[in-house]
């Protein structure tokens, strides 16, 4: 898609991992509301085909951006974007992420300093960039997706969870800073969402839609968007999720590891 060198005439919207997925979502509920919209993402083909989608269906502009944000100065590099072209940015969805399932010492170096960099840095400089402009203008919107796995460093996922548990206490302690200058920062904690972030077969991505263990991820999208407009501080979306924390919090840990290697082993053995 070309993209054009002016100011928007609507208000403006950025959303990261937005080719796919709950980024995806994000970035149609915001052109459904109106906003025009940088969609930021490392896959450039379905980007373009998407941004160029939702502008013609919502009559709004889009801009596709292709970048790889687990990078060190890609925070720097999206913020130029929007300043080269005049986008007083009214929203920022930090959605891009992530997920392994597997013990930290199988994964490689390359894997472990990406999710790092993609959950934790690149989502702060974001904050930290957008954020002033947004305290200049005495207005704005910040969304980052954590997860419930901020509650629960479990084995086979200890490194994502402590990251999203960094990202859910950063953002927290963001928000009370913000909100004097009229800047919301809400956390969204989602469950399972129905999408290919976790590697699963389609036929029981539909049926955990069914019986509940998965939200689809326009559901969630709408969900999170209305709560981050209606200042929500954090959001766990899914009444059976506030169940689960609890119930989570009492398994014992032989307990736990004895689950996460029979859902480790059913992964496998359903991609074989």
């Amino acid at each position: 898609m070309e993209v054009i060198d002016q100011p928007s005439v609507h208000p403006v919207a950025i959303v990261t991992g937005a080719s796919s997925g709950i980024g995806l979502e994000y970035a149609r509920e915001l052109c459904s509301r109106g906003y025009d919209v940088v969609m930021v993402s490392n896959e450039e083909e379905r980007l373009t085909r998407c941004a160029g989608e939702l502008s013609q269906m919502y009559e709004v502009q889009t801009w596709p951006l292709y970048m790889d944000l687990s990078l060190p100065d890609a925070a720097e590099h999206l913020h130029g974007f929007c300043v080269a072209l005049g986008l007083q940015v009214e929203v920022l969805v930090n959605n891009a992420g992530m997920f392994r399932f597997e013990h930290i010492v199988n994964l490689s170096v390359g894997v472990v300093q990406t999710m790092l960099m993609l959950h934790m840095n690149t989502v702060v400089l974001l904050c930290r960039y957008f954020g002033e402009d947004m305290r200049k203008r005495g207005k704005g919107y910040i969304l980052n997706m954590s997860s419930m796995s901020a509650w629960f460093p479990y084995p086979g996922i200890s490194l994502y969870a402590s990251t999203k548990c960094f990202l859910k206490s950063f953002s927290r302690a963001f928000r009370l800073e913000m909100l004097d200058y009229g800047v919301n920062v809400t956390t969204v904690c989602p469950g399972a969402i129905a999408t290919d972030l976790y590697n699963l077969p389609l036929h029981l991505q539909r049926l955990a839609v069914r019986i509940g263990v998965m939200m689809k991820p326009a559901t969630l999208a709408r969900r999170a968007i209305n709560g981050m407009f209606c200042h929500r501080a954090q959001m766990i979306p899914g009444v059976i999720n506030y169940f689960f924390i609890g119930f989570l919090f009492f398994l014992p840990y032989g307990v736990v590891r004895w689950m996460i290697r029979k859902v480790k082993r059913a992964i496998e053995n359903e991609k074989n």
